[in-house]
């Protein structure tokens, strides 16, 4: 498999922050946020397509092992971005032992 260098990790957490920012969203600020994410997804393409052809990789498996490495490192952010929307919520939810 291909070399997720540092920056195309980076661009990615950026692009996946980016998403996760949609999550609760409508109207104008979906719109609004949506053309960031898009922004940022375009620059992690176009690095990830410079990177491949500069080392002569397959686009495909550069873009697979940036994602691999950037979403199994944490959980998906739209999922960290709704625990942080929703007050109250525990993130422990489930692990509760009965005495």
């Amino acid at each position: 498999m291909a070399e997720a260098p540092h920056e195309l990790l980076r661009l990615e957490r950026s692009a996946e922050e980016e998403r996760a920012k949609l999550a609760g969203l409508a109207g104008d600020d979906h719109d609004a946020q949506w053309r960031r994410w898009r922004e940022a997804f375009e620059a992690v393409q176009a690095a990830v397509a410079a990177h491949a052809k500069a080392t002569e990789a397959s686009q495909y498996e550069v873009e697979q092992a940036v994602k691999k490495v950037v979403r199994h490192a944490q959980e998906d952010p739209a999922v960290e971005q709704q625990r942080r929307q929703t007050p109250g919520r525990s993130t422990s939810a489930g692990h509760a032992r009965a005495t």
